[in-house]
């Protein structure tokens, strides 16, 4: 499973952003190419005919910048965007179809035209913004041609496929449903209501796209229906919150807080369904309907949108049963705050949206299909576009146009203008516990009357909820002076917490994109996973000399230690996938096992192989508890994935040290003395500030190199304070190195 989390090793607080560490076909500075080539010249016509017929496809080839795949099948897909007449019709291509062949990691392509969006940007902004909160597809931009044509630009979304799940759920097989208008066999209606235990009864409103499910499925809609007070167990209520609180803020009316279409539910592996946005082509008010209305939202009807519509809809379960709710009410309030701060309130929406024309403004202007002219296209970034092109006769709302005065309006009301708690000064005590120690939890809490700490074990439970307390019995100081705590005693070596405080008017948390964001504490044993690479090519060889993938265990004590009848695998929901023999690493030894899934072959060969795209890593005890996990994200070849410090810091990419020391670079500056820096944001997205502890005697020598020892910035200041832009480097973990004299400064950020 893909997670967002930050680490905490020792007394040491540092972000590791995992989701969203785009593959290169979603790089969103990069413009992709793909052709299609069908035998046919009339493909249009047979692609109009199939589109009217249902869901069969045109075989052909298609070459993705420059690699070619045979056997494809193509459709034309979407709904008010496809239309016969249309010289660019959004496209479903399925590598996959025939073949089993993918782009990376993708078996389907998904391309959308633009229809409804003059700005061109509203799709791959909201999933930029949705993706820091929630699971959500990666999106950019593709140039398309068709037998030798150029059709057009369009927008590449990732589908909420088997590999989606992979990726941010570890499991792939439980039930997956997709919200979906069938006008055909019925009325819209509201959204998530329970209509009866034949799943025939729900063929107006959804399609299952996994081979079972339907009985979890609809067993979920009856509790949030009828007993909505124990719907946190099927529900993943944390993530449906944020869901609520994107969808409502982005105006995005097209999906389900005002239609059953235009999402997905996936069943994760704690049983509980979490919904995953879809389809963002109308956000930023495009949609105007509410289907409990009966005239269009005018521009200042949808900028005013209730943060609360259908909060008294009995047809609209999704809204009414879940903010009906206090406690979830104000956690929704949390979020929604957060969502405003991080992207709105600071302008960086704006920025953003400028940025991405600014990629695709050549390719816009030499694409002679566009619904909308070039000017109409940077115009709507600030304002309306009305009275042209389609949808017909309808003003699409300049972006800013539409979330200045919604933001205005929003934190005007009481809910978003009370005073929330303060959550800060978080400590864990002892900074380094081990395994059967006790920890304890401590965080200065103002304006609470409530105080918890949420926790659990591992990266796919409920998080369980911990009342903490300011009463001087634990471990938090002086009773009523606003210290709080509680002690947990583990019972596993990995501890996924985040705070969480709440008054009579608000809620907050700490850190504030939590659930999806939280903190790790890794209890560290004597043995652990200290290396593997997903990818080799020429890093190194087995005995048979096959470049295989390897996973690198480090023993820190001064102590053989026999790990007999230990465990190894790929999956944290099956962690016995394969079973040391007799063996034993010496002390301050390594020991390497091949990721092959070759158990024939002499020396140790796991049954598993690694996946490049991203899976998890664990190592477990004879009893079956887990010593050790690292989740990670898609890996670059012949580039590893190990701890540094060596043992005992966080996972980073880092050029290889197959069967030693895990160390930096030597490109990487050391440093002796220490200059005082702050570092912030981290993560960080346009740029980074450094603040200096006083204003320098002497220039400041700046320089930033990827984790691998490549210099990409380089620069000198004599101020006090330093803004570095970040634009031009690629997601990923840097290091920071400032020195100024004989002081010096380094430290690691990462840029989302």
């Amino acid at each position: 499973m893909m997670r967002k989390s930050i680490i905490l090793l020792v007394a040491l607080f540092f972000f590791v952003k995992l989701t969203g560490q785009a593959q290169s076909f979603y790089d969103i500075e990069t413009i992709q190419t793909i052709e299609i080539i069908f035998d046919e010249s009339d493909w249009d016509g047979l692609l109009d005919n199939l589109a009217s017929a249902g869901e069969e496809r045109l075989l052909g080839s298609v070459s993705i910048n420059g690699q070619v795949f045979d056997s494809v099948g193509v459709r034309y897909k979407g709904n008010s965007s496809y239309n016969s007449s249309n010289a660019k019709n959004p496209f479903n291509i399925k590598l996959d179809y025939v073949i089993d062949q993918k782009y990376e990691d993708f078996g389907t392509i998904k391309l959308s035209n633009g229809y409804k969006d003059p700005s061109f940007v509203r799709e791959v902004l909201g999933y930029e913004i949705a993706r820091n909160y929630m699971p959500a597809p990666l999106s950019n931009y593709a140039k398309v041609y068709v037998n030798g044509e150029y059709i057009g630009l369009y927008t590449s979304n990732q589908d909420v496929d088997k590999y989606f799940m992979r990726t941010h759920f570890i499991d792939d097989e439980n039930g997956r449903f997709k919200g979906e208008i069938n006008e055909s066999k019925g009325p819209t209606g509201g959204v998530w209501q329970y209509l009866g235990a034949d799943s025939t009864d729900y063929a107006t409103k959804f399609v299952i796209e996994s081979d079972s499910g339907w009985p979890d499925f609809i067993d979920f809609l009856y509790i949030l229906n009828y007993d909505n007070t124990e719907v946190y167990q099927k529900l993943n209520i944390d993530r449906h919150l944020w869901f609520l609180a994107f969808s409502n803020l982005l105006v995005n009316l097209d999906g389900p807080i005002n239609n059953p279409q235009n999402h997905y539910l996936f069943q994760d592996m704690s049983y509980r369904f979490n919904p995953i946005p879809w389809d963002l082509n109308e956000c930023f008010g495009v949609f105007s309907m509410v289907q409990t209305a009966t005239e269009p939202m005018s521009p200042q009807d949808l900028e005013e949108l209730d943060p609360y519509l259908n909060i008294d809809e009995a047809d609209f379960p999704v809204v009414s049963k879940i903010l009906s709710i206090d406690k979830y009410k104000k956690m929704y309030v949390a979020h929604m705050k957060t969502i405003i701060e991080e992207n709105f309130s600071n302008g960086w929406y704006e920025s953003k949206a400028f940025e991405l024309q600014d990629i695709i403004s050549t390719d816009y202007q030499n694409d002679n299909n566009t619904f909308y002219t070039y000017s109409e296209m940077a115009d709507n970034v600030n304002n309306s576009i009305g009275n042209m092109g389609p949808p017909p006769n309808q003003m699409v709302p300049g972006i800013t146009e539409l979330m200045d005065s919604r933001i205005e309006y929003l934190m005007g009301l009481a809910d978003f203008s009370s005073q929330a708690p303060n959550i800060q000064n978080s400590v864990i005590s002892p900074e380094n516990p081990s395994t059967g120690e006790s920890v304890n939890f401590t965080a200065e809490f103002a304006y609470a009357d409530e105080a918890y700490l949420a926790y659990r074990y591992d990266d796919y439970s409920m998080f369980i909820k911990l009342e903490m307390f300011d009463d001087g019995a634990h471990n938090d100081g002086a009773s009523g002076d606003g210290v709080y705590g509680v002690t947990l005693n583990p019972e596993a070596m990995l501890i996924n917490y985040y705070f969480y405080a709440e008054n009579t008017d608000a809620a907050a948390f700490l850190p504030v994109r939590a659930e999806y964001e939280f903190f790790t504490l890794e209890i560290l044993g004597d043995i652990v996973i200290n290396e593997f690479m997903a990818s080799n090519q020429i890093t190194a060889t087995d005995q048979d000399g096959e470049d295989d993938d390897w996973i690198e265990l480090y023993n820190s004590s001064d102590e053989e230690i026999d790990i007999s009848g230990y465990y190894l695998s790929d999956k944290s929901n099956q962690i016995d996938k394969w079973e040391f023999p007799d063996i034993s690493i010496s002390a301050g030894g390594y020991l390497i096992v091949w990721a092959d899934g070759d158990t024939l072959q002499s020396g140790l060969h796991a049954n598993f192989k690694l996946s490049a795209g991203g899976e998890s890593v664990v190592l477990s005890a004879p009893d079956k508890s887990i010593i050790n996990l690292c989740t990670y994200a898609s890996q670059e070849t012949d580039i590893s994935y190990g701890r540094y410090p060596n043992g005992t810091g966080e996972f980073c990419s880092m050029t290889p040290t197959f069967s030693a020391e895990n160390m930096l670079s030597s490109d990487i500056p050391e440093i002796n003395t220490d200059l005082s820096v702050q570092l912030y944001p981290n993560p960080a997205r346009d740029y980074i500030d450094l603040v200096f502890g006083e204003t320098p005697n002497n220039p400041i020598e700046i320089r930033i190199f990827s984790i691998v020892g490549s210099l990409v910035y380089q620069s000198e200041v004599n101020d006090q304070q330093a803004r570095i832009s970040l634009n031009g480097l690629k997601s990923g973990m840097y290091v920071v190195y400032a020195k100024s004299g004989d002081l010096q400064y380094r430290t690691k950020f990462i840029k989302e």
